[in-house]
C-alpha cells in the first residue's frame, strides 16, 4: 500500500509561507529576516517561491535577508518554480510571455534561483505551469541532472492535470511528490476534476495556492451570503476566525492538502498555524461545500 509523502516528501511544515508578493511588502532586509524568524517560531518552515515572482525580484530579496543570518537556512525547506518566461526589464532577452520546459532553461533557471536565494540546494522544484510544447524527456533530463549533482532534492509540478502529471512521471525514476493547484472554499474545480483523487492514488501532496481566493473569502462582495454565513457560523462554533476555518476545511480533505499562505502580516501567519489544531466534522465540511456550490449534494 502506498503511503503519503507526508506532508511534502521532506521534513517541511504542513502550511507553507508564500513569497509571491514579497516585493510589495516594503520590508527592509532586516525586517524580512525578522519576519522569516517569526514564521519559523510559529512552526511554518516551508517557504514557497518562483523565479518570476515580483518581476523576478522576490527570490533575491529573500536571499539578501537570509545572508544576514545564514544559519537559518538549515531550518527552512525551500520550494521554487520555473518554466514561465515573462517579458520584463529585468529579463530583456525574453520577447514573449510563454512557457519553456527545455532542459537548458530549467537548468539555467535553477542556477539563477540558487544564486538569488543565496543557497546551495533547494528542497523542491516545481514546473510552474503545463506547456502544450512540453517534451517530458527534456524535463526528465534536467530533473535527473539536478538531482544527481545535488542542486534539487525533490520535484513536482503546479497546475498540472492528472494526465499531464502522469506523462512527466512516466519519464522519471524519482517520484513527483507535489501538484500545486488553486484550492479554496471558493475554488472547487480540482475537487471535481480528478486532481485530488489522482493525488491520493499516487501518494502525491496537493499544495493549495490562494487558499483564501485572493482575499475574496473575507469580502462580502466576494462570496455568496450563504457561504459567508456558513463560514461565520462554523467559526463561532470553534471559537475561530474565518481564515482558520477555510484552512481547516482544506486540511480535512483525505488527500493531505498543504496550504500556501500569501500574507506578509505575521499575525495572519500565526493565526493560520492554529488551523492545524481545528478538527471540522464531516457535517461542517459539507455545509461549506454545499454553501459554495449553491445547491445540495445530489
Amino acid at each position: 500500500m502506498a503511503h503519503q509523502y507526508h506532508p511534502l516528501g521532506f521534513e517541511g511544515s504542513r502550511i507553507a509561507q508564500g513569497y509571491w508578493r514579497l516585493s510589495e511588502w516594503g520590508m527592509s532586509d532586516q525586517e524580512l529576516l525578522g519576519f522569516i524568524e517569526q514564521c519559523i517560531a510559529a512552526g511554518i518552515t516551508t517557504v514557497d517561491h518562483a523565479d518570476i515572482y515580483g518581476d523576478y525580484e522576490c527570490e533575491s530579496l529573500f536571499g539578501r535577508a537570509l545572508k544576514l543570518k545564514p544559519s537559518l537556512r538549515d531550518e527552512l525547506q525551500i520550494i521554487t518554480k520555473c518554466g514561465i518566461k515573462l517579458p520584463s526589464n529585468n529579463r530583456p532577452d525574453i520577447a514573449t510571455h510563454r512557457y519553456d520546459h527545455s532542459t537548458q532553461h530549467i537548468l539555467q533557471s535553477v542556477d539563477q534561483s540558487l544564486q538569488n536565494l543565496n543557497v546551495e540546494h533547494i528542497e523542491l522544484l516545481l514546473l510552474h505551469r503545463p506547456s502544450p510544447l512540453m517534451d517530458a524527456d527534456h524535463v526528465a533530463e534536467a530533473f535527473e541532472h539536478l538531482y544527481t549533482v545535488g542542486k534539487v532534492r525533490h520535484f513536482g509540478v503546479s497546475n498540472f492535470t492528472p494526465q499531464q502529471f502522469d506523462l512527466l512521471q512516466s519519464r522519471l525514476e524519482m517520484p513527483l511528490i507535489v501538484n500545486q493547484v488553486e484550492l479554496s472554499p471558493l475554488e472547487l474545480k480540482h475537487f471535481n476534476d480528478g486532481t485530488l483523487e489522482h493525488a491520493q492514488q499516487h501518494a502525491v501532496t496537493p499544495m493549495a495556492w490562494s487558499p483564501f481566493a485572493g482575499g475574496d473569502l473575507f469580502k462580502l462582495s466576494g462570496i455568496s451570503p450563504t457561504l459567508h454565513q456558513a463560514l461565520t457560523t462554523i467559526a463561532e462554533a470553534h471559537d475561530a476566525s474565518i481564515d482558520q476555518i477555510a484552512l481547516a476545511w482544506l486540511l480535512h480533505h483525505p488527500s493531505g492538502i498543504a496550504p500556501v499562505l500569501g500574507s506578509g502580516k505575521i499575525e495572519r501567519v500565526q493565526s493560520a498555524q492554529k488551523a492545524l489544531e481545528l478538527n471540522l466534522s464531516d457535517d461542517e465540511w459539507f455545509t461549506i461545500w454545499v454553501a459554495s456550490q449553491g445547491h445540495p449534494v445530489p
